[in-house]
């Protein structure tokens, strides 16, 4: 008999964003801020330098070093990954044992269950609030009666927009003493609730942070995990010994070494959003078919019953945003962009009112 994939294989398609050339791309929630020139010129200065007939760094200590003191933070306890995809994959592919169980909420970031079903564990999706707000006492009950070996969750998250009060995540690690935790704060930097000073503390915690938000590295592949010493020696023992290349570390440690320049731009991308959630909900508040989500991220969630039809308009005059069956989620762009995004939702939920 010829060779055949596995049964997990068949079926499954590459990842597939939108390709084309497209004026504006709100789609993926990266930042809109290039490098400012310095950075730039001083990443092009250590790139130029590096050893490339060398493997990398395997403990990436220069870059972990670099990622602890903008969070003011011990290094000791960071961990750095080939993207969070990677140390997304690791915890659920390796800190669980064939066919244990993975919770997830719903909605949130749709790869935490991929991979956890790439690593043949099963899965329960705990379904969020009519809102799409986080019920910590209705995620404990469901957790006790279901008792996954593990809970992963965004926050703030990502599709929704929203996040959950630091006092509330802390609750929900301390009540699931027996299992292990997992908080994906990639949009964490446009908030104020981190537990990233606190995680250490606990035995079943552990955090996620990432460069393509907020620090605008998405093109360098950067990930971070902190937690308390047990855990972290069991991923820098579990991880690939040179995940990350040495390109990455080097414009990694550089970038995040300038604190202020990433600062200003993080207000920058703070008040972009503020500036097109409220376009849109002035849109919301004229056009009774559009649904605006609230956010404390880089993009805004809505709804409306015609959401496919609206996707296309946008794509058809040039501008990408993400399609979610019910939902759209838009990045935050320039003001130039955020205008024009929001000309077009306004014509388009014009004529919509008419038909």
């Amino acid at each position: 008999m010829p060779y055949q994939l596995n049964e997990k294989l068949r079926g499954l398609t590459p990842y597939d964003p939108i390709e084309g050339e497209y004026r504006i791309r709100l789609d993926a929630n990266e930042s809109f801020l290039p490098l400012p020139p310095n950075v730039r010129a001083q990443l092009q200065e250590r790139i130029a330098c590096l050893p490339f007939e060398r493997y990398p760094d395997p403990l990436c200590g220069e870059l972990c070093r670099a990622f602890a003191g903008y969070y003011d933070i011990d290094p000791a306890y960071v961990t750095a990954g080939n993207g969070s995809d990677e140390l997304i994959s690791i915890l659920t592919g390796s800190f669980l044992m064939k066919g244990q169980t993975v919770a997830t909420l719903e909605p949130d970031f749709s790869m935490y269950r991929f991979y956890a079903s790439a690593a043949e564990m099963k899965t329960v999706s705990i379904p969020k609030e009519e809102n799409l707000q986080i019920s910590v006492d209705k995620v404990i009950d469901a957790c006790r009666a279901q008792r996954p070996d593990m809970l992963i969750f965004s926050n703030p998250c990502n599709p929704t927009g929203q996040g959950l009060a630091k006092e509330e995540v802390r609750r929900l690690i301390t009540a699931l003493e027996d299992v292990l935790v997992v908080v994906d704060e990639a949009y964490m930097d446009f908030w104020d609730q981190s537990l990233i000073s606190e995680v250490i503390r606990y035995d079943n915690a552990v955090l996620l942070r990432t460069c393509s938000k907020a620090v605008g590295g998405a093109g360098m592949r950067l990930g971070f995990a902190v937690a308390n010493q047990q855990i972290t020696n069991a991923l820098r023992a579990i991880k690939s010994p040179y995940n990350v290349n040495s390109m990455s570390q080097a414009a990694g440690a550089c970038l995040l070494s300038h604190k202020q320049e990433l600062q200003q731009a993080k207000e920058t991308l703070i008040a972009a959003r503020q500036e097109l959630q409220a376009g849109l909900e002035r849109l919301a508040g004229a056009y009774s078919q559009l649904c605006v989500y609230p956010s404390c991220t880089n993009f805004v969630l809505v709804a409306l019953p015609h959401t496919k039809e609206l996707f296309d308009y946008l794509k058809s005059n040039g501008i990408v945003v993400r399609y979610m069956g019910r939902y759209l989620r838009i990045t935050a762009g320039n003001p130039e962009e955020n205008s024009a995004l929001l000309q077009q939702v306004e014509n388009f939920l014009a004529h919509d009112a008419t038909v």
